[in-house]
């Protein structure tokens, strides 16, 4: 089995999809080949896109190496105005060979004039491989890759829209060099799609088999095995010193879903995604083989929230490698005593979907947060030296101009104790159930959309959320400088490097 991971998305840790099927399938005896080609076409565009046409550009090839040397290392993350120098180079060098085609190219993004919304559009991607920026790169090196591993099957782990068309485009290649090879397409992208109402095949005789959700029992039972639950992360095979940070990041997905599955609004609610975790004590167990085997400057769990269970265990373990994760508020949360053992444990930061700063509004999405247990949480996060990447949500059915400034309102309190802000627009996901209640309409023409339009119940559309945001919530005094401390394009992925706050009373580490 070839499992490939491809462009485009952040290059800055190993793509944990294929790693977890990868363990699955190794268990089995069943030997797979892992192909990150998000992080090896991203450095071929680099090194491959010819002669820079501005100042900036000619500068930026002549620090290329010395930029991406220093994204690796980490003194570069000691000196925030340096570290935005080297991204901002860094994505410069692939705006300019994207713009030489008329595309949009970014560490973290990929558009063309193609649509991954369209079905249409992707299949052309996959008839006209040829016209993919990435061909000549890709072409080649699946060439080589078949060639040394000769698979029974290709996988393709689809999780972004900015990896669609240069997916479609590589299976399309593959279909015409190796038309007997059987092709599976899953990740959390096509799951999306699939989990649609609506939804009807447009890939027969390109993609061979499609797979929505957690991709080990059924590519084991594709394969004819039995699958005996979960299986460890296996990253054997993939570049581990070659992302753009400053060691290896490990990935741990220690559940998926969401235990709450009340929010409304939700698409994981709407997808009907399932809740499943792994046993605290088999995490455990995990961690410690995957530590020692990856020696990972940090750890990043991918929960939707991870679990009071599984940071207690941290605590008592002793755990002191750097890791973060989102969490959802709860009492443990607001004593400091706890939050002071969470950073011992080595707790660098907390990522908090606290949505709203009005109750109404958290009431009325059935979100179950307290504000006051918020406050409280937000404040011992601080004493224990923990930072927080809070994550907001505005244009929601219940939300209008009052209840916004009341959202800003909570976050200029609590200013000292948010870190990073996350600020999103509301989109309803094409399948909600409560969207029944509300006028919609198409939020955009491709048949493969995620989100569908709506009129807002309050008239507070998207357009007065964007004024809102522009002119009163990025340009208060106490949140400015908040929405500045995001590291450009990779974000909270980034993040943790640069959060070395010590708790009350404590010395931060050197």
């Amino acid at each position: 089995m070839l499992l490939i991971f491809p462009p485009a998305a952040k290059p800055c840790e190993p793509p944990a999809g294929i790693a977890s099927l990868a363990g699955a399938l190794r268990a089995h005896g069943l030997p797979c080949t892992l192909f990150d080609a998000n992080l090896e076409g991203l450095l071929y565009l680099l090194t491959t896109a010819g002669p820079a046409q501005d100042t900036w550009g000619r500068r930026a090839q002549r620090n290329m190496a010395r930029n991406l040397a220093s994204l690796r290392s980490p003194a570069l993350y000691t000196n925030p105005a340096r570290y935005r120098r080297a991204v901002a180079d860094v994505n410069h060098l692939l705006d300019q060979a994207g713009r030489r085609r008329d595309l949009d190219i970014s560490l973290a993004n990929y558009q063309d004039h193609l649509s991954p919304l369209k079905s249409h559009d992707l299949l052309r991607a996959a008839a006209r491989p040829e016209d993919n920026i990435f061909f000549p790169w890709f072409s080649g090196r699946l060439t080589t890759i078949l060639e040394d591993s000769k698979p029974a099957f290709v996988g393709f782990s689809l999780n972004y829209l900015s990896q669609a068309i240069t997916a479609f485009a590589m299976m399309g290649w593959l279909k015409e060099q190796h038309p007997g090879l059987p092709i599976i397409l899953g990740g959390g992208l096509v799951t999306s799609w699939m989990s649609n109402p609506a939804w009807k095949n447009p890939f027969a005789g390109l993609v061979d088999h499609l797979i929505a959700g957690r991709g080990e029992g059924p590519l084991l039972r594709l394969l004819q095995r039995q699958d005996h639950g979960h299986g460890r992360p296996d990253f054997s095979g993939l570049p581990r010193d070659a992302y753009l940070a400053p060691g290896f990041i490990l990935p741990y997905p220690a559940s998926s879903g969401c235990a709450w599955r009340r929010c409304s609004f939700c698409p994981e609610n709407a997808e009907e995604t399932p809740y499943r975790s792994v046993s605290t004590e088999k995490t455990m167990e995990d961690l410690r083989f995957l530590t020692a085997a990856t020696a990972p400057v940090l750890l990043h769990f991918l929960d939707n929230a991870m679990s009071p269970a599984l940071m207690q265990a941290l605590i008592n373990e002793g755990f002191d490698i750097p890791w973060y994760s989102f969490a959802r508020v709860h009492a443990a949360l607001t004593d400091t005593d706890f939050c002071r053992g969470l950073r011992r444990s080595g707790c660098r930061m907390l990522k908090l979907g606290i949505e709203s700063g009005d109750q109404s509004v958290l009431d009325a999405m059935d979100k179950g947060i307290d504000l006051d247990m918020m406050s409280r949480a937000l404040t011992a996060l601080q004493a224990a030296g923990i930072a927080t990447y809070v994550y907001l949500l505005f244009g929601t059915p219940a939300e209008s101009l009052p209840q916004a400034r009341r959202t800003l309102s909570f976050v200029a309190r609590h200013h000292e104790a948010i870190t990073f802000l996350n600020l999103a627009i509301f989109n309803m996901p094409v399948c909600s159930r409560e969207a029944a209640g509300l006028e919609t309409s198409g939020f955009s023409e491709g048949d493969l959309s995620l989100y569908t339009d709506f009129r807002h119940p309050l008239g507070w559309d998207r357009k007065e959320v964007r004024r809102f945001l522009d002119q009163e919530f990025r340009r208060h005094p106490q949140i400015a400088p908040i929405l500045r401390n995001d590291p450009p394009l990779f974000t909270s992925n980034h993040a943790p490097f640069f959060c070395y706050t010590a708790p009350q009373g404590k010395e931060a580490p050197d």
